[in-house]
């Protein structure tokens, strides 16, 4: 296998949401997708005192795309206008499609608002093409020992869609996404077979990677967004002191793009029928 070899590092930027510490690496100032990527909230790490307020993600609305949600610390409360309802620790991942619509609320539980806690979460948007974008809303929340894991290398791989090393992980993606979360042991190292032609999203969540195995390696700190060449048919990177990486693959939708606050549709016109359906009440509703 030929690695793919480094082509940009986008590192995120600082928005907090109130008290919640947030990281965005994409969109960033040098990058506006990584289609069918669309956007990464890095939410902590950071610890909650006792009596805190919890998270703010009260009730809101999406269509025409997929959210996938990494708990790597502390609870995410989940419930939506589908019926859907689950509070997910660390090593748990929710993915939801909103397709055509639904409202869903993500907010800590009670207990945790009580006790506090450390709290790291990603969030990833995953775009839908124009056919799926009305498709049935759907999610799926998984605890942390109902993921599969691969271990190799110095590495242990959460398979969370597609498949490594013969194994499934338990998520099943519309558009054929594969998406994992590898940790690394100091020394440890990862290489995985990526088609060329699909796109990449590589994330260092905390420590640091060495990236591509030919030549001179290019070394990508936590909190940045490796975009990578399309001259491989690998991903292949190490970490010297240990690290955690977000590594995801899929073919390019190449579609246009038409996005606006929580709605992600193909032309302007669609936006203005998501938010008449909104407003006149088609996607449900959730209390809170």
């Amino acid at each position: 296998m030929t690695p793919r070899t480094l082509k940009r590092l986008h590192p995120a930027q600082r928005d907090d949401i109130a008290d919640l510490t947030t990281r965005r690496p994409l969109p960033g100032p040098a990058i506006s997708q990584l289609d069918p990527f669309l956007f990464l909230n890095h939410h902590g790490p950071q610890v909650y005192p006792p009596h805190n307020r919890g998270l703010p993600f009260g009730p809101h609305p999406h269509r025409g795309f997929e959210t996938v949600t990494f708990i790597l610390e502390g609870e995410l409360s989940h419930l939506d206008s589908g019926g859907h309802e689950s509070v997910i620790g660390p090593g748990g991942v929710q993915w939801m499609t909103a397709g055509r619509g639904l409202v869903h609320a993500e907010l800590s539980p009670a207990s945790f608002k009580q006790a506090g806690g450390s709290l790291e979460i990603l969030q990833l948007w995953v775009n839908l093409p124009g056919r799926l974008k009305m498709t049935a809303p759907n999610y799926l929340g998984l605890q942390g020992d109902a993921i599969p894991k691969v271990e190799a290398g110095g590495a242990k791989i959460e398979v969370i869609s597609g498949a490594v090393d013969g194994v499934t992980g338990p998520f099943p993606s519309l558009i054929g996404v594969e998406m994992s979360v590898a940790r690394l042991a100091p020394g440890g190292a990862v290489t995985l077979p990526v088609a060329p032609g699909r796109a990449v999203f590589l994330y260092v969540v905390s420590g640091e990677i060495a990236v591509g195995g030919r030549g001179a390696p290019q070394m990508a700190p936590k909190w940045n967004l490796v975009e990578l060449n399309d001259d491989g048919d690998a991903v292949a990177f190490d970490a010297p002191a240990g690290a955690v990486v977000l590594l995801g693959h899929a073919e390019p939708i190449g579609e246009p793009v038409f996005a606006h606050g929580p709605f992600v549709m193909n032309t302007r016109e669609e936006i203005i029928q998501a938010i008449d359906d909104y407003n006149a009440g088609k996607f449900g509703a959730v209390a809170g």
